[in-house]
C-alpha cells in the first residue's frame, strides 16, 4: 500500500513523499527513508527496500529532498545542512499525521544525513547507513575537476550521475564545515552499517570509519557484489529484509501494532489485540516469532497457522530424535527431512482410531533418511520416530489448566 503525501521544509517548500505502509493492519513502526546525492525518492533502492520494510510491518516514508523530484524549490539552493533539515521536517511530519519515526535509512550521501539528523529526533531508536560516506566531504571528490571553477564564479554545472546539476560556493563551504564522523560516538542509536566491498563509489574503508566510530549497539552487514546505486533488485530487497529483521530487536512494545511478547526463560508469552485479526506476537523463552492466519481463513498470513505450529513442533522433535538415536547408535546418518500436512479425516476412515463418529485431526508425516542405511536402519528410526517427545504427547492425555491472571 502506497500514498503520496506532502509536507512542508523548513525553508517553506512543498516536499513530495511517498508512504508505504503493510498491506493489512496496523505498522509495527515507522521509518524515513533518505535517497543518495542527486538521487530521488523513486530510485531502485529506495521502492525496494521501502517495500521490504513493509512487507516486514514497518511504515516507511521516502521522499525527494528540497529541488530534486517532486519537491520544490531549487537544488541549486540546497546542501548538506538543507537535506539534514528536510529529513528533520520528514520525522516532524509523521509524529503530527502518524507516529514518530523509530527508524531511519540513508542511501550513500542520504546515509551520512541520518547520522547528522538522528541526534534531532528523539523518536528515532535505529540508524541504518546504506553505501555511505562518514562524512559529507567525500562528496567533494565526485566534482573534484570543477570546484576551483565554483569557487572562483561562485557557481557552476557539475555533471553528477549522468545528469547536469547547478552547484554554488555555499554548497562546497556547507559540506566542508561538517564534520559528521566526529558525532558518530555520541550517536547513542543502534546502528547498521551496509556496505558492497566493491562499491565503485563509495569505498569499503568509509564504512569501516563510521563503524569504528560508533559505540555499541552496532552492526555490519556485506552487500557482497552489488553496485553503489543496488540497481539490481534483490540486492536493494536483501538489504530490506537484513534490514527490517535488524531494526525489530531495537523496537519496543511502545512503538507498533502488537506489543512485543515479554521474554520469560521458562514461558511462551503469546500477546495480540482484538483490532490486529489474528496476528500475534510470540516470545518462546527468548526466541521471537509472528503468528497468523491464512488469508483464506480472515488472516494476512505474516506468520505460521497454531496448526502450523502444532506441526512444527512435531517436525523439530523427530528430527533432533532421530539424529540423536544416529549419533548414539552410530548409524550412518546424514540428515533428516520431516514434510507434514495438518488436516481433518472422518473418524469411520480410521483404521487405528478408537473414536469412530464424527471428524479427528489427522498429521501426515513423511520422513526422507539421507545417509547409507540398511533397510533394516531405516525401519528402526521409522519406530523411533514414534518415540519423539511431542509425538507422546500428542498421543497421551494432556491437562490443562486455564485461569485469568491477577491484574
Amino acid at each position: 500500500m502506497q500514498e503520496r503525501v506532502n509536507f512542508i521544509s523548513s525553508d517553506k517548500h512543498v516536499i513530495s513523499g511517498v508512504l508505504h505502509r503493510p498491506d493489512a493492519g496496523t505498522p509495527f513502526a515507522y521509518a524515513v527513508f533518505a535517497h543518495c546525492f542527486t538521487c530521488t525518492k523513486n530510485s531502485k533502492a529506495a521502492v525496494h527496500i521501502a517495500d521490504a520494510l513493509s512487507d516486514a510491518g514497518i511504515a516507511v516514508l521516502r521522499f525527494d529532498f528540497t529541488g530534486l523530484g517532486q519537491s520544490e524549490g531549487e537544488f541549486a539552493d540546497t546542501d548538506f545542512s538543507s537535506n539534514v533539515d528536510d529529513l528533520v521536517a520528514a520525522a516532524n511530519y509523521l509524529e503530527k499525521e502518524q507516529t514518530a519515526p523509530a527508524i531511519l535509512v540513508g542511501h550513500s550521501l542520504g546515509g551520512t544525513a541520518c547520522l547528522a539528523a538522528a541526534s534531532r529526533i528523539d523518536s528515532v531508536r535505529a540508524v541504518a547507513t546504506i553505501g555511505s560516506p562518514a562524512d559529507a566531504g567525500h562528496v567533494l571528490g565526485l566534482i573534484e575537476d570543477d570546484i576551483e571553477r565554483i569557487e572562483q564564479t561562485g557557481e557552476a554545472r557539475v555533471n553528477l550521475g549522468g545528469a547536469s546539476f547547478t552547484l554554488r560556493k555555499d554548497f562546497v563551504d556547507d559540506v566542508r564545515s561538517q564534520s559528521v564522523s566526529a558525532g558518530i560516538r555520541s550517536l547513542r542509536r543502534a546502528l547498521l552499517v551496509m556496505h558492497s566491498p566493491l562499491d565503485e563509489l563509495v569505498p569499503i574503508e568509509e564504512a569501516t570509519r563510521i563503524y569504528t566510530s560508533a559505540l555499541h549497539p552496532k552492526s555490519f552487514v556485506s552487500l557482497d557484489d552489488a553496485n553503489h546505486m543496488l540497481t539490481r533488485g534483490r540486492d536493494a530487497r536483501y538489504a530490506g529484509v537484513m534490514l527490517a529483521a535488524w531494526a525489530g530487536r531495537y523496537l519496543d512494545s511502545e512503538v507498533g501494532q502488537i506489543p512485543r511478547a515479554s521474554f520469560k526463560s521458562d514461558t511462551v508469552v503469546v500477546t495480540g489485540r482484538a483490532a490486529d485479526a489474528f496476528r500475534v506476537s510470540i516470545n518462546a523463552a527468548g526466541h521471537r516469532l509472528i503468528g497468523d492466519e491464512p488469508e483464506g481463513h480472515g488472516g494476512t498470513d505474516s506468520g505460521p497457522s497454531p496448526y502450523d505450529f502444532l506441526s512444527t513442533a512435531l517436525g523439530a522433535c523427530t528430527v533432533m530424535t532421530l539424529n540423536m538415536y544416529a549419533r548414539h547408535k552410530e548409524l550412518p546418518l546424514v540428515s533428516v527431512q520431516v514434510d507434514l500436512k495438518h488436516g481433518k479425516i472422518h473418524a469411520e476412515d480410521c483404521v487405528d482410531c478408537e473414536t469412530r463418529e464424527g471428524k479427528i485431526d489427522r498429521i501426515e508425516r513423511e520422513i526422507r533418511l539421507e545417509g547409507d542405511l540398511s533397510e533394516a536402519q531405516r525401519q528402526r528410526l521409522l519406530e523411533i520416530a514414534d518415540r519423539c517427545p511431542v509425538h507422546r504427547t500428542l498421543h497421551s492425555e494432556i491437562s490443562i489448566v486455564s485461569k485469568l491472571a491477577e491484574d
